[in-house]
């Protein structure tokens, strides 16, 4: 068990150009995708809160919630690098639907948002946080010795 801990948290991309550019990616795509999607689902900059699709038909609250969470609270995660390859699979989850589900007969240049997300995400939970992270810190504390 302490094994399958350390190898989610630890990631360390080679050199510090690589941890760097690592920490860069994490920081500005998740910002963005709290700023320019999170906040509307909480009804912050627009009048009222965004109500999300829900193409699976899941229960509406369970729909709203989940999307709220994987927009602001794991992208909050993945700044910080804290449990990182974890939070990265909600934020994978809503961008995945939205392309091949919400726009899958809407043209490319609607659909390369959500494809955008997607890829960067997928990259983070492949390759973890980098050296500059919590999750770093975690696993160099707690797991190597």
């Amino acid at each position: 068990m302490k094994n399958l801990f350390a190898s989610l948290l630890y990631s360390d991309s080679g050199s510090r150009l690589n941890n760097i550019a690592l920490l860069l990616l994490r920081v500005a795509v998740s910002t963005q995708l709290i700023i320019v999607h999170g906040l509307k689902k909480i009804g912050v900059g627009v009048s009222v809160a965004e109500s999300v699709p829900n193409p699976l038909g899941l229960p509406a609250l369970f729909n709203q919630e989940f999307a709220t969470i994987a927009n602001i609270i794991m992208p909050l995660f993945i700044v910080f690098g804290f449990c990182t390859r974890l939070a990265a699979v909600p934020v994978l989850a809503v961008t995945l639907t939205g392309y091949f589900i919400v726009h899958a007969d809407d043209p490319l240049a609607v659909k390369d948002i959500p494809f955008m997300y997607a890829v960067s995400f997928l990259y983070i939970a492949m390759v973890g946080a980098g050296r500059y992270s919590v999750d770093n810190y975690l696993s160099v504390k707690h797991f190597t010795r």
